[in-house]
């Protein structure tokens, strides 16, 4: 009979998931991606140097591929099972990542956008509420295999939100302004597309604020925090 063999090979057990962040300063509240606090499992977390918010978002992430790959192949050296990112904008690097590391990997919120579109009536549409809508390009979009007719509407024209996260004009963050910015951009998405009839978060600093959102809107809303929960299900399925 064979005895109880504990099976190595790993620096670090009990957290399959790495998340590659982005390298910058503004608090991270709880329900924020890059708050531990945040998951109700064990995660590993890489900080990516120089891929700054700006540089993401604004800049298409131009040279950080390497970096990424670079930082992903540490988390599975690590023990990590699948990489995640905490920037919607890493949908650019789905593939050259998924290639690299030989793991499963979801860079982006907006991977749900299929997905959510399956379980709406017919005549309804998802909608995406993104940190920059004038960097979001159809490239996001296919790389994230959402359809380029999807509607979205972006934080840029806040008061907060977008001036913390993106140009990192200051290290500390009026959650109620941010919060305030993220309902209108969410209004001004159901008022230009009246079909929408769900919403998808690309932003991973945007779920401290989805349940206002969804009643706000009466709409759901989906965010990176629903994906990983789902994510995270496949690595350790449930043991009835």
């Amino acid at each position: 009979m064979a005895g109880n063999i504990a099976r190595g090979g790993k620096s670090i057990y009990g957290a399959p998931l790495g998340i590659l962040m982005l390298e910058a300063r503004f608090p991270r509240i709880l329900g924020d991606m890059g708050n531990g606090e945040t998951w109700p499992f064990p995660v590993l977390f890489r900080v990516v140097r120089g891929a700054s918010p700006s540089r993401v978002v604004e800049q298409g992430a131009a040279g950080l591929l390497d970096a990424f790959v670079e930082a992903a192949r540490d988390l599975v050296d690590l023990g990590a099972e699948a990489i995640t990112t905490n920037c919607g904008f890493l949908s650019l690097f789905q593939a050259g990542l998924a290639a690299a590391v030989k793991v499963p990997v979801a860079t982006s919120s907006m991977m749900q956008v299929p997905w959510v579109q399956a379980t709406l009536p017919p005549g309804k549409r998802v909608g995406i509420l993104t940190v920059n809508s004038a960097s979001l390009t159809t490239r996001h979009l296919e790389a994230a295999g959402v359809p380029l007719d999807t509607p979205f509407e972006g934080t840029e024209g806040g008061r907060e939100f977008f001036r913390v996260l993106i140009r990192s004009e200051k290290v500390d963050m009026d959650v109620d302004l941010a919060r305030q910015d993220i309902l209108e951009a969410g209004a001004r998405l159901l008022e230009r597309n009246p079909d929408v009839g769900a919403i998808v978060l690309e932003c991973t600093n945007m779920p401290p604020y989805a349940a206002d959102l969804a009643a706000a809107t009466g709409l759901p809303v989906y965010d990176i925090y629903s994906m990983i929960s789902w994510f995270q299900a496949g690595l350790r399925p449930r043991r009835w």
